[in-house]
């Protein structure tokens, strides 16, 4: 029995915003699963800077079966915040978000928020700390918290909405969230390999397929040259579950896109259907 296609994911990092709408409806028309939107809490030199988060919602509206995963810094971003700018782009794209788990870590990165390099366990754990307390966020409204019983005049059942009171190492959150749960309950979340937080993601990046990765999670491996087009990730089908694609220029991604795209299936409605995960239970309902 064959292995099922690759999931393709792809990074549009460096893609001008103009250009940007057309690039992931390309993206779409070929069948890629998600498009990526790498960011940095410093400038790029283009000068050019729209915070990846603001560039997925302003695609939310202009596509309607591609993913859409943000980078969104743990160590710069206030986690309470981070939680609601993805429950919101879940809601605005009916469900087709997703988060890339950044982690900048340098000097002057962290600077710009007036914080000091992390070492790293200290790194490793402030990442997990804002993964589980987006992950209660999330949950923090159960699915029929909204009852809009107008012959009562009661709106909402406020035994399902819940205050999560999670204390990390470097930050506490109350709750509950400002937005209802998102659409696919929990965002699909993605997580560098290097984090070592296998076990909180939904998807998994590496850098080597022959890399251990926790079972449980999607494995997607980072492709970064195509000497032999889709002929050239054969060895990968059945070793991961999909790859993301890094290429270099607009060009270099039409052809791409031209290339690994024809036959692929048909996907959605949401992200997590179309990758084949589950949509989680409330962690407070089944409580």
């Amino acid at each position: 029995m064959s292995a099922p296609p690759l999931h393709l994911a792809v990074e549009l990092d460096g893609v001008p915003f103009a250009d940007l709408p057309a690039a992931v409806a390309a993206a779409e028309a070929a069948g890629f699963a998600l498009v990526t939107l790498a960011d940095s809490p410093l400038p790029p030199a283009s000068g050019e800077r729209i915070e990846a988060g603001v560039r997925a919602a302003y695609l939310a509206r202009r596509t309607s079966r591609i993913g859409l995963a943000p980078a969104l810094p743990v160590t710069t971003t206030e986690p309470f915040h981070l939680a609601t700018q993805l429950a919101s782009l879940d809601h605005a794209s009916g469900g087709r978000a997703a988060w890339v788990v950044a982690a900048p870590n340098g000097a002057d990165e962290l600077a710009t928020i007036g914080r000091t390099p992390l070492d790293a366990a200290g790194l490793r754990r402030e990442a997990e700390d804002v993964i589980r307390v987006a992950r209660l966020l999330w949950d923090s409204w159960e699915d029929d918290a909204i009852i809009r019983d107008v012959a009562s005049g009661r709106f909402l059942d406020a035994d399902r909405v819940h205050h999560v009171n999670f204390e990390g190492v470097t930050f506490s959150v109350s709750g509950p969230l400002i937005t209802t749960r998102p659409p696919q309950g929990q965002v699909v979340v993605i997580v560098p390999h290097a984090l070592g937080l296998d076990a909180f993601a939904d998807v998994v990046l590496v850098e080597d397929p022959s890399e251990a990765v926790e079972e449980g999670p999607l494995v997607f491996a980072e492709v970064r040259s195509y000497p032999a087009g889709p002929a050239g990730l054969g060895h990968l089908s059945g070793a991961v579950h999909g790859v993301r694609l890094h290429p270099r220029s607009l060009e270099e991604f039409a052809a791409l896109a031209a290339e690994f795209g024809p036959g692929r299936p048909v996907a959605g409605p949401t992200l997590r259907d179309t990758l084949g995960l589950p949509r989680p239970v409330n962690a407070f309902q089944e409580a």
